[in-house]
């Protein structure tokens, strides 16, 4: 559980720092678009002339997002190529990680994960369509788990696109003071087919995307799994029950108070827990440590309220497990002392 709790916050944040780091006041999409992880946003790159026109807006800064195949070798493996401008830094990568930006069209920036993966380094070449771009940066937070990102420049992805006048959104940032909505109204009555979104509103979509697509799968397996170790630790306390019979037929013959019993049944279950919670934190970190090099594209980020969490649900656990043990000792009568088999 504490395993899918750190896959399901790296998966979130790899999904969506993409967003967060690149800060604009405003995003510009088609009108059928609400985010860029999962939807389709073709616009005309000439609207940038329109947008500069008012007042408020300093800086357009304009993407193309193409899921595209890079070849190295005999391999092949798909991406997110984002191409951008590399003046404006708006639609680059969030953190360079090793080596540097991009400068010119015959370079590329790829996510630490996809380069690990792929056996990239810097200085090696990465061959998209016909064209043949230098590695010469790592990136970070740039991985969304089943995809990662790659960046080149804005007129190399339009070229590998094939049609240089074309882009997925304009990333707006506003002179400070500005009235972000009046603003953005001002900007949809004036530009056709198009969604405009505030910096906030824009990271929720995306989140919301990534949600609905893979929490529901996280869902099932937790589900599943606190399923499979409630039946299990049921099992653990019922045949423990079965084996020490005679001691709690004496127990009852002494006269023990009506809850004692369940006590140390709950108490058993307690301890079972409490030290596969232990062992599991122990070789937790060094397990994820195993798969993330195993499979770089693994992501997990653990935190202090997800181990509380599981600890609580553990407990949870324990407690309906006890419950459900309770069956066995309810059914050892005080004689059963006097059997011998």
């Amino acid at each position: 559980m504490l395993f899918l709790f750190g896959i399901y916050k790296g998966v979130e944040d790899g999904s969506v720092d993409y967003i967060r780091e690149n800060k604009a006041d405003l995003w510009i999409l088609q009108r059928n678009s609400t985010n860029i992880l999962r939807g389709t946003s073709i616009l005309p790159a000439f609207q940038k002339n329109i947008i500069q026109k008012n007042e408020n807006v300093e800086t357009v800064a304009q993407i193309l997002i193409l899921l595209t195949t890079i070849k190295k070798g005999s391999e092949h493996s798909t991406i997110f190529l984002a191409g951008y401008d590399p003046e404006f830094r708006l639609g680059g990568p969030p953190k360079i990680l090793q080596g540097r930006n991009i400068r010119s069209g015959n370079e590329i920036v790829l996510d630490k994960s996809y380069a690990k993966k792929n056996k990239f380094h810097i200085g090696d070449t990465a061959v998209i369509l016909d064209d043949t771009l230098l590695v010469v940066g790592i990136s970070e937070g740039t991985n969304a788990f089943v995809i990662q990102y790659a960046f080149t420049t804005l007129k190399e992805a339009q070229l590998l696109l094939g049609f240089p006048n074309i882009i997925t959104c304009d990333m707006i940032k506003l002179k400070k003071g500005s009235d972000l909505n009046k603003t953005a109204g001002q900007l949809k009555s004036l530009l056709k087919g198009v969604n405009i979104y505030n910096y906030e509103e824009f990271l929720e979509n995306n989140i919301k995307e990534m949600e609905s697509g893979f929490l529901p799968i996280l869902y099932a397996v937790a589900g599943l799994g606190a399923i499979v170790l409630t039946a299990v630790l049921s099992l653990i306390l019922s045949i423990n029950i079965l084996e020490k019979k005679k001691e709690f037929a004496v127990i009852k013959i002494l006269g023990a108070p009506k809850n004692f019993l369940p006590k140390i049944v709950f108490q058993q279950a307690i301890t079972v827990i409490s030290t596969a919670g232990i062992f599991s934190i122990i070789f937790f970190f060094p397990l994820v440590s195993i798969i993330e090099n195993i499979s770089p594209e693994v992501s997990t980020k653990t935190t202090v309220s997800q181990i509380l969490i599981v600890i609580s649900a553990g407990l949870v656990m324990s407690l309906i497990s006890s419950i459900v043990s309770l069956r066995r000792l309810r059914k050892i009568y005080p004689m059963e002392v006097f059997n011998d088999r």
